[in-house]
């Protein structure tokens, strides 16, 4: 296979006959990869960092493409996380479903580049149609809006550089896209549980407002917001002079999956003038489920909505939208530029997508959704997300029963966070024993599991989100921790 003389896809018959060649050599050595059931090989990081360490990345001459595959064969295939194996459980990371991988080959060759409609118009009015969908889907009405993005930080950064720039300008009557940030900016607040995702204080930094903007919500034993403790503290901060401007709502909290009480939150944001946001990079998947959808309703209160579908939609990364209620605040983003958006062409149909977007370039991700949403239909996906909750609630139920472990809260998606607890006159404690048994499972089982920290205690997390998971290999899995846990 010598590869040298073709760069690209064209319309040759030399190109095309490569092409095929190419990729095929490539599918075949995926999936003679797949051997076992692990989710990782077990390699530990000095050993893995020995093994691919190279000197010459750049040689003076190339050795083609059959030499650089047998090396992909050899060191990067075998040492590959597996998400598609059931003893993968251990992030928001979800597996890539087939026919998404198919349109990520579409996505890849064809290189569409999503700022301007002349650089890719049927991939601009695929992604409309999909937003205009997705718009829909979550109980927006015709005057809303989205755009995708790179993953759930940016679609939440996304949603908060909106609900600041909206208050400034309905509340302060100020113009921060003008004028920058106003002398009062540092009374702005948002509130956002204290178990919220990180990139709500990574946003609140890259806005000019910094982590002391962001107002840490306590949660209740169900690691929702507590409502009352919000209001306290919103009612503070007005009798202190600041300037609270959102609640970001998590739907789906990252450890444990647990829903914030939107429609407590919409009354607060209405009765003090304020923006609600719902990051729900991890619950959105859940309106999907024709059992479980009553649990994400109130989403469609919210003004700006995060949606990844590189967590429970299962395709693959990167893939998320911004949706916002109301498709004018997208002004912030929009500025004109000779050499692409011109205002000329918009006004002739011209649709050009990077007046919403905070990024120019972007990728035509909405293909995997357009993809998947079509192939399997309302009824397959929702058996899918279905099975995922049904898996929680079923392994949840089997540690509850155990006097060996104590389990935190019961789950509202997918996730179950757990601890082993040690016998009496172990001379290992709960937290050492914990963080043996994951590193264990990782580097001698081939199961990638999360850990995480509740209540100052180190625990271990289950995030289902395979739908090919059985409740027969989640018993054989607690088997195992618990064997490793008092061997």
């Amino acid at each position: 296979m010598s590869f040298q003389n073709n760069l690209f896809l064209t319309s040759s018959d030399s190109d095309k006959k490569a092409y095929v060649e190419m990729m095929e050599a490539t599918v075949r050595a995926i999936a003679a990869s797949m051997t076992d059931e692990q989710a990782y090989a077990g390699m530990p990081p000095y050993d893995l960092r020995a093994a691919v360490r190279t000197d010459e990345l750049l040689p003076a001459e190339g050795c083609g493409f059959e030499a650089v595959l047998e090396e992909i064969k050899a060191k990067i295939l075998p040492n590959l996380v597996r998400p598609a194996s059931t003893n993968y459980m251990a992030h928001l990371h979800s597996a890539a479903l087939v026919e998404s991988v198919a349109a990520e080959l579409i996505i890849a060759t064809f290189n569409q580049s999503m700022d301007s409609w002349d650089q890719a118009p049927v991939a601009t009015e695929i992604e409309v149609e999909v937003i205009r969908n997705l718009c829909r889907m979550y109980g927006y009405d015709e005057n809303s809006d989205g755009v995708f993005t790179s993953g759930g930080s940016q679609s939440n950064l996304s949603g908060l550089l909106l609900a600041r720039d909206w208050f400034c300008n309905e509340k302060l009557h100020y113009d921060i896209k003008k004028h920058g940030l106003p002398e009062n900016f540092r009374k702005l607040r948002m509130y956002a549980s204290e178990i919220s995702h990180f990139s709500m204080e990574k946003s609140a930094h890259l806005m000019g407002m910094g982590y002391e903007a962001v107002v840490k919500v306590p949660v209740n034993s169900a690691m929702q917001m507590d409502v009352e403790a919000l209001k306290k503290l919103i009612e503070k901060d007005i009798a202190d002079g600041n300037l609270p401007f959102c609640i970001a709502a998590t739907v789906g909290t990252t450890d444990f999956g647990s829903i914030d009480p939107l429609k407590e939150l919409r009354e607060l944001c209405d009765r003090y003038g304020m923006w609600l946001h719902a990051d729900a990079a991890y619950g959105s998947g859940v309106v999907l489920s024709r059992k479980y959808a009553c649990r994400v309703a109130g989403l469609a209160l919210a003004d700006s909505i995060t949606v990844d579908f590189h967590k429970m939609f299962l395709l693959p990364i990167s893939c998320s939208a911004s949706l916002i209620k109301d498709k004018r605040n997208f002004d912030a983003l929009t500025i004109h530029a000779d050499y692409l958006n011109r205002e000329e062409d918009e006004e002739d149909g011209y649709i050009n997508l990077v007046n919403k977007s905070m990024q120019t370039t972007r990728r035509f991700d909405a293909l995997k959704v357009w993809v998947s949403f079509k192939m399997r239909g309302a009824d397959g996906w929702s058996d899918l997300i279905t099975g995922c909750i049904d898996n929680a609630a079923y392994f949840y139920s089997r540690l509850a029963e155990n006097p060996d472990v104590e389990v935190i809260t019961a789950p509202e998606i997918s996730s179950v966070v757990f601890r082993v607890l040690p016998k009496n006159g172990s001379t290992e404690d709960g937290d050492t024993m914990n963080k043996r048994v994951r590193r264990e499972l990782l580097h001698h089982h081939g199961v990638v599991i999360g850990q995480t920290v509740c209540n100052g205690n180190v625990c271990l997390k289950f995030t289902l989100l395979n739908p090919l998971q059985s409740h027969a290999k989640l018993d054989e899995l607690l088997d195992l921790i618990l064997q490793l846990s008092f061997k």
